[in-house]
């Protein structure tokens, strides 16, 4: 079976939504619970297949201590980091080479980058995004908007007052 196969049929067979770009480009999207979706990238490269995620734009404020926690949490990864690009926004990549792309190997790589990406959503938000979240709640709470989607982060809100 050739690689592009192995992703076809690893993602068919776990039922994610996904689009064959050509190329052996193929544009997943991994479902989650904090964080809605994540938009993950397979790219077949001449040595190796290549992953990448989206995971969050660059942070507003606290950028040590997001960066500190990124890096920490890469101890713990499999197969996958995080990673910023030029203009900050926080992504996850890894590299497997093409002999060691398996349908049991993607699968475990896919679920590391929906697990850390959906996992960490939220500690993502609060470090970087503390102040907004602040703002969108008081902004809400004043014109009796819903707070459900907010409602995670009730304790940072707590926490000012």
């Amino acid at each position: 079976m050739s690689l592009e196969q192995v992703i076809e049929s690893t993602l068919t067979a776990n039922e994610l939504d996904h689009q064959d770009k050509g190329d052996g480009r193929f544009f997943v999207t991994l479902p989650g619970t904090k964080k809605l979706q994540t938009n993950c990238w397979l790219i077949v490269a001449e040595h190796a297949l290549l992953i990448e995620a989206f995971v969050c734009r660059q942070p507003d404020e606290a950028h040590e201590d997001v960066y500190r926690y990124l890096l920490r949490r890469n101890a713990k990864l499999y197969g996958v980091h995080y990673t910023i690009d030029g203009t900050g926004d926080i992504y996850l990549v890894g590299r497997i080479a093409h002999h060691a792309v398996t349908e049991d190997e993607l699968d475990r790589i896919l679920g590391q980058v929906l697990e850390a990406a959906d996992g960490d959503f939220n500690s993502l938000l609060e470090l970087g995004f503390a102040t907004a979240i602040r703002r969108e709640w008081a902004w809400r709470e004043s014109r009796g908007e819903s707070l459900a989607n907010l409602q995670p982060f009730k304790t940072l809100v707590d926490r000012e007052d």
